[in-house]
């Protein structure tokens, strides 16, 4: 069952990237009126964007956790998947808005505290 409800997760988090890109995301960013930030509307943009891919980078990692569980997977495993996407989710709001969204570095963190513990322990 947890396989199950893995794979929906991913294929959640798949089709909410592609499908959102092409009907939501572009289609506000289309838009005059963005957001007031600082750095402008390309930060606002560059936030929408990867805020919504995030949102599906996780759904694909809470799949992969599930599948891992499903597979009787150890903690560590488990642990350090959810550690490597979160160091990919970090790469998104770097890129995005060119560093100025302070959340690449809790991704970052947080990825690397789980990556240090699944490889090297508590």
């Amino acid at each position: 069952m947890l396989l199950v409800a893995g794979v929906l997760m991913v294929l959640l988090g798949i089709g909410h990237s592609i499908l959102g890109e092409r009907f939501v995301v572009g289609w506000l960013l289309e838009r005059d009126e963005l957001p007031p930030m600082s750095g402008g509307r390309a930060i606002a943009a560059g936030t929408i964007r990867f805020a919504w891919h995030v949102t599906s980078m996780l759904a694909i990692a809470i799949g992969v956790a599930l599948a891992l569980f499903g597979f009787g997977a150890s903690p560590e495993a488990i642990v350090g998947s959810i550690g490597g996407m979160l160091v990919l989710c970090a790469v998104l709001p770097a890129v995005y808005t060119r560093w100025r969204h302070p959340s690449w570095l809790i991704f970052a963190l947080s990825g690397t505290l789980c990556l240090v513990w699944a490889f090297i322990g508590a």
